[in-house]
């Protein structure tokens, strides 16, 4: 490029019917066409001269079924890809996009040949036999985390000559069956996992369509407690048996335990949490979304005694007197889910202002909590809006434009932000937003955003051509806003084609496929992670 804005100046200053500069400049060219071409060419055969470290460096970006893709380029690709190294991590559930095993004799086989780093591991019902295990156990020493999916179960393999099962695990995943017992299985597994530190078992709640069906046991959670001292993380998701009883067993032998997630498990009430509390004491995570709080009972647990941090209360039953009792004792709290609960009211956000359990309150969601009115909200904001780095305001038909145009320069760090009403909830929204002004507003004082969802429609939102400019200023001055989720429409499609022509293809979405939340900021997050 330099070459050629220097060959054009010297034009632009002699006069061309030199011929002699002329043939001078014929020459220069003909030279730049050559080195340019021999560039091209360069570039067009590196690919074959990259050393097979650096090759194996690219493929494992790629997720595995792309790297059996890249296999069958040619010879040297397949044995590049074959690298044990490529296969830390691997699921082979196809349910859940992972790859579909169809000999599992030459599965077991290549355990010990391409497999042997696995780090991490999801095993389909077909592949959980007592060969498959035992191979693992003896040729993948490095497995630390394995998920074992039992969800679509008809019967067990028999596993009666199971004689070993991988014993430096870090986290256990188990997927129940609705009617499958896993007894017999476990029982030949106890005296192997007492390493796990991470226990996900993970329940059939979305299956379980009437709530007088009846709900077997399938784990044995009171003896499965015994032969896992060292559990750090406890996540029971959806599991429909689980009760207090079954949860105050499992504290009863965990005293290192930090991170407990009973969400969606409708029998628990409560009364296991004095217990719980009081014998964890490093407990720092509690999940309770879901479940079937009992108002008398959380009030005689002496939550200013505890170091909770990070509380979910999502879709709980829980009465203003009882969320108050709780959120006015804990002094540590920095992540609150309270979205959903109908009775957090005015009374109970200004008395736990007024409490001083505020101050380290960094991730609030109180998305739908329809009696919260403008006026205590602004409050909060005015009192606080400096510290929130993440704050869901979303489903309050109430919080307008007036509302957020006063309310953005209080949140100069904020990170996540949820705003709007989805085109569905009702009361319908009248007013019209200018959301050229919103964009504007947040551009110029929220340099540290990352995620954002606006959930009004196409015909509440108000924009024009002109709205371009306002996503310009939005795109550039917001350089770690990595998540734009939108109503989908015509201006879902505006801000889309923005980002896509500055090569940022994935950051705008829609509210159908996606939604915002702050379960991400959990300091939990990835150990809660699971499928």
């Amino acid at each position: 490029m330099a070459a050629i804005f220097d060959m054009t100046r010297r034009v632009t200053m002699h006069d061309p019917s030199n011929k002699d500069l002329l043939a001078e400049f014929m020459e220069e060219d003909e030279d730049m066409e050559v080195t340019v071409h021999k560039r091209a060419s360069t570039v067009a055969m590196s690919v074959d001269k990259l050393p097979d470290n650096i090759l194996t460096s690219i493929f494992s970006y790629l997720p595995a079924r792309q790297v059996l893709v890249v296999s069958s380029v040619c010879r040297r690709w397949r044995n590049v890809a074959w690298n044990p190294n490529l296969w830390r991590f691997v699921s082979f559930r196809p349910s859940y996009g992972g790859l579909q095993i169809a000999n599992v004799d030459h599965f077991t086989h290549l355990i010990g040949t391409r497999f042997v780093d696995m780090r991490n591991v999801e095993l389909a019902t077909d592949l959980i036999t007592p060969n498959v295990l035992y191979e693992m156990s003896n040729k993948c020493p490095k497995l630390q985390h394995l998920t074992l999916d039992f969800s679509t179960a008809m019967q067990l393999h028999d596993f009666t000559d199971l004689q070993a099962f991988p014993s430096r695990l870090r986290s256990l995943t188990i997927c129940l069956s609705e009617n499958i017992f896993l007894e017999g299985f476990l029982r030949k597994v106890y005296t192997f996992i007492a390493s796990v530190e991470i226990l996900h078992i993970i329940g059939t709640y979305e299956k379980v369509e009437d709530e007088e069906e009846e709900v077997y046991e399938t784990v044995n959670i009171f003896k499965l407690k015994q032969f896992l001292p060292n559990l750090r993380v406890v996540n029971l998701w959806g599991v429909p048996f689980i009760t207090d009883d079954h949860v105050d067993a499992i504290s009863s032998n965990c005293a290192h335990l930090e991170c407990l997630s009973v969400n969606y498990c409708a029998k628990v009430t409560g009364s296991c949490l004095k217990l719980v509390l009081q014998r964890c004491k490093k407990l720092r995570c509690l999940f309770l979304a879901h479940t079937k709080l009992d108002n008398n009972i959380v009030k005689t647990v002496e939550w200013e005694k505890t170091r909770i941090e990070e509380l979910d209360i999502k879709s709980t039953e829980l009465n203003s007197d009882s969320i108050i009792y709780i959120l006015s004792r804990l002094t540590h709290l920095r992540w609150l889910d309270a979205s959903w609960l109908e009775h957090f009211n005015d009374a109970v956000l200004e008395s736990w202002m007024n409490s001083g359990s505020f101050g380290k309150l960094e991730y609030l969601n109180l998305d739908t909590c329809d009696s919260l009115n403008e006026s205590s909200l602004v409050e909060m904001v005015n009192r606080h809006g400096s510290q929130l780095q993440g704050l869901n305001l979303g489903g309050h038909h109430k919080l307008l434009e007036y509302f957020w145009m006063n309310m953005i320069p209080q949140l100069k760090n904020i990170r996540v932000l949820v705003m709007g009403i989805a085109e569905d909830c009702c009361p319908k929204v009248v007013a019209k937003i200018h959301v050229d002004q919103f964009i504007d507003c947040i551009a110029q004082n929220c340099p540290k955003l990352s995620r954002l969802e606006i959930r009004w429609d196409d015909e509440t939102l108000r924009f024009s051509d002109k709205s371009s400019k306002f996503i310009d200023v939005l795109r550039m001055k917001c350089l770690k806003l990595h998540s734009i989720v939108l109503s989908d429409g015509q201006y879902y499609e505006l801000v889309r084609s923005n980002f896509e022509r500055a090569d940022r293809m994935s950051v705008v979405r829609t509210t159908e496929m996606c939604r915002t939340g702050h379960l991400h900021c959990s300091k939990y997050y990835n150990q809660l992670l699971f499928n």
